[in-house]
Order: structure tokens, then sequence, then C-alpha cells
């Protein structure tokens, strides 16, 4: 079961401009404080707008100056914003914006250029936890690989950025990751979690492209688990690699949506 490689924002402007022209506006670089970073976009059609440059005026100046370049203006190329009193904003800061009119030739291309790259996320366990972190992760800039030694457990529907994997074992998926995977573990049973954790430290060993291992649970589960993997021959400087328990500090809920947000907001601060 695998998700479509693009975003539905991408494939719904995409899909729109096989119909009509459209004027891409992208932020093409920023200084100082600044709504969003470089590589924003927003599509500009006569009568509908898809994405955002992070609204307020900045965005509305843009939005008019696209649909002038629409109705035929000449394209400026670069535009320089300075987010200070005389545009209404008080960030601070100064973003370029690059106006660019695009039409269903441009098709190709723009799919290769809009659809930037994504972090590499791992996700051991289809549990309770487990499932309401794919719908946290689904809405962010994760590309997430969610494996479980169940395959029934998956659903039918999953977010685009998500692809399943049955594996038994299922640690044996953790060589096949994806260099600079973020790990979580969460599986159903401390056995499973605990082999996880092991085929992730050997890898972690052999190749060092595991910058995140976090595994689900309290500091009693870690100290057991501490104990098995010394009895493994991995050393104090490899278990201190391993994050547990995982989860921004200060959000004490137990609600599995509660710990899926703290979960994510933790993989956030790793970017």
């Amino acid at each position: 079961m695998v998700s479509s490689n693009t975003s539905p924002l991408i494939d719904t402007f995409l899909a729109r401009l096989t119909q009509e022209p459209a004027v891409l506006v992208r932020v093409e670089s920023t200084q100082g404080s600044v709504p969003r970073e470089a590589g924003t976009w927003m599509a500009v059609f006569a009568d509908a707008v898809v994405g955002t440059i992070g609204g307020g005026h900045l965005e509305y100046q843009a939005l008019e100056m696209a649909r002038e370049r629409l109705r035929g203006a000449p394209d400026a190329g670069l535009v320089r914003f300075a987010l200070g009193p005389a545009l209404g904003q008080c960030c601070g800061g100064v973003v370029h914006l690059r106006f660019e009119r695009v039409g269903a030739a441009d098709l190709p291309a723009l799919r290769a250029r809009l659809d930037t790259g994504r972090l590499p996320v791992a996700l051991f366990g289809g549990g309770h936890v487990g499932k309401a972190l794919i719908n946290v992760l689904g809405s962010l800039p994760f590309a997430v690989t969610w494996v479980d030694s169940r395959d029934e457990i998956f659903p039918e529907a999953v977010p685009f950025n998500v692809s399943c994997e049955y594996s038994d074992p299922v640690q044996a998926a953790v060589k096949d990751l994806a260099p600079g995977s973020r790990v979580l573990i969460m599986s159903f049973s401390h056995a499973e979690d605990l082999d996880i954790v092991a085929a992730c430290l050997k890898r972690q060993r052999e190749k060092s492209d595991l910058p995140y291992i976090g595994l689900i649970g309290s500091q009693t589960k870690w100290a057991t688990f501490r104990h098995r993997l010394q009895a493994r021959e991995f050393s104090e400087d490899e278990l201190a690699h391993v994050t547990c328990p995982i989860g921004v500090p200060g959000i004490t809920g137990k609600e599995p949506e509660v710990i899926a947000v703290a979960v994510a907001a933790q993989l956030l601060q790793t970017t």
C-alpha cells in the first residue's frame, strides 16, 4: 500500500493548471523575521488561489500583482518586499518573491520543482498512538514509512506522505530505511521494541545515519531496556543515542492524540 508521491496541494494546483494558466508566486529568499521560508509558494488563478506565502498585506499585494500579470502586465520577475510599516506588517524582515506565469506545458517541471524533499521518518507500530501519529505526521513535512509485523492493522487510506510496510520479523525493515530517518518505536510488544532498538543501534554503529531513535515508554521501561542492551554489548555512548521517554517535555497528557502532538513537535526539533 503506497501513497501518492506528491502532496494534495501540488496535485490540486497541477490539476487546475491543465485547464487554465496561473501565476506561480514563490518565496525566493528572505532576510530577518518573515512569515514563511524560502521555497514556499502559492498559485494564483483568475478566481482562485492554491497555497499561501504567509497571509497579511504581503500576500494581498502579491495576489494583486499576480493577477495583473494574468491580465497581461509584463512579468517583473523578482520583487523585493520590506515587511515594515509601509506594508502594514511589523515582522521587520525582507522577502524576495518571484512571479512566474505558468501553463499546462510546464506541468512536468513544476511537479519536480515544487515537491521538495521531506525528512524521512520510520514509525514502528500500528497501535493507538501510532495511528494518532500518522494523522499528525500526515500534515507535516515528513516522508513516513509505517512498519508493523501485522499487515492487517494498516487502514485502507493513509495520508499522501505515508507508505505502509509489512515486515516479519519487524526489525528486518531497519536495514532498508532511508538514510537520515528519524525512528519511532512503539510496537505491540516489548520484545519487538527491544529488537528494533537493537537493530537501529547496530545500524547506527555501522553507518551513523539515524539522527533520532525514539522509544515510547517510561524511564522504568528504558532502565530495563538499557540493561538488556548492555548485555548485547552496546556501549553507554551508543545507548545515549536513544530517546526514551519521547515527546517534548512539559506535555503530560496520556491520550494518544496528545502524545502524538508532543512526539511530532520533538521530531520537528530535529530538522
